[in-house]
């Protein structure tokens, strides 16, 4: 066998992405080269790792069970790395947290300050949809997960961040029965506490609109073009200046909190063991210096 680390790589993120394109994309590689490392790898086992099924991609069982081992493969020898300059007094490599989309309101401000102090460490930060920040938690290819509801069925340890208070807001300072909701995509946990309030208080209401972040739901809302509950984190500017009001409604707001997860068990990274180091010390003195307006509302 002469496989290479490198070879482990590219075929590991072919398994995440099931795609030799979107694994070049990410990999900054072109397609041909990303396909000979891959027939490279392969030309190392007798048994295929892959098969080509009506031009889909598929990862067979026995390539999955070569990816979990080089997954493993890959994280000791980073950690390793890690090691090293853990007794050199540096940390540098990679921390990797996926949010959910409204998120983005609070995590910037829980990193500003661990990456001044760490100028060493690549942040890579993705703000996608709930369903994709799950998904990449549980594949683990991510370090950290930003969520404000834990996900059913699986194992996670967390570390609250913020209370997340969600409002009923529209345009004016009173409702217009006319008006529809406005409510996000399915899967996420804005949605899910709109869909579950409105039941209980109204009953089943046909659904007007949908869109697919909070950004869209709040320029939407600003625009008149219905109602919606909305995290009161991400529309602070829009209150201010009147361009959003909250709306009286019995039972609100929503309550639940933002949170960072990771897998049950997982061996976290020095960068990552000193991220939630962090977090727990300066958290307090966060919230004091960004979200006084937040916490006294």
């Amino acid at each position: 066998m002469n496989y290479t680390i490198h070879q482990l790589q590219i075929f590991l993120k072919v398994v995440q992405t099931k795609s030799i394109t979107k694994a070049s994309e990410e990999l900054f590689m072109t397609q041909p080269a990303v396909s000979i490392q891959l027939k490279n790898l392969q030309d190392q086992f007798e048994i295929p790792l892959t098969e080509v099924i009506s031009r889909q991609l598929y990862i067979t069982d026995f390539g999955m069970e070569i990816a979990q081992i080089a997954e493993r493969v890959i994280q000791e020898l980073d950690n390793i790395t890690y090691k090293t300059q853990a007794y050199q007094g540096i940390l540098t490599g990679r921390l990797s947290i996926s949010s959910a989309s409204t998120g983005k309101y609070v995590i910037p401000y829980f990193l500003s300050g661990f990456m001044e102090m760490h100028t060493g460490i690549d942040l890579v930060l993705d703000v996608t949809n709930k369903t994709r920040v799950i998904e990449s938690l549980k594949n683990n290819e991510i370090d950290f997960a930003m969520v404000s509801v834990v996900p059913d069925k699986l194992a996670v340890e967390e570390e609250v961040l913020i209370e997340n208070k969600l409002y009923l807001v529209g345009n004016q300072d009173f409702r217009d029965e006319k008006k529809p909701l406005i409510y996000r995509e399915e899967g996420s946990a804005t949605r899910m506490a709109m869909e579950k309030y409105f039941e209980e208080h109204q009953g089943k209401r046909r659904k007007r609109m949908e869109l697919t972040s909070n950004e869209a739901v709040k320029q939407a809302v600003i625009a008149g073009l219905g109602y919606s509950i909305m995290p009161m984190i991400g529309i602070h500017n829009e209150l201010v200046s009147n361009q959003l009001y909250v709306l009286d409604s019995p039972d609100l707001p929503i309550k639940t909190e933002w949170r960072l997860i990771w897998l049950k068990g997982k061996k976290l990274s020095p960068i990552s063991q000193a991220y939630l180091e962090f977090i727990r010390s300066e958290k307090q003195h966060i919230l004091e210096n960004n979200f006084n307006w937040y916490l006294n509302h």
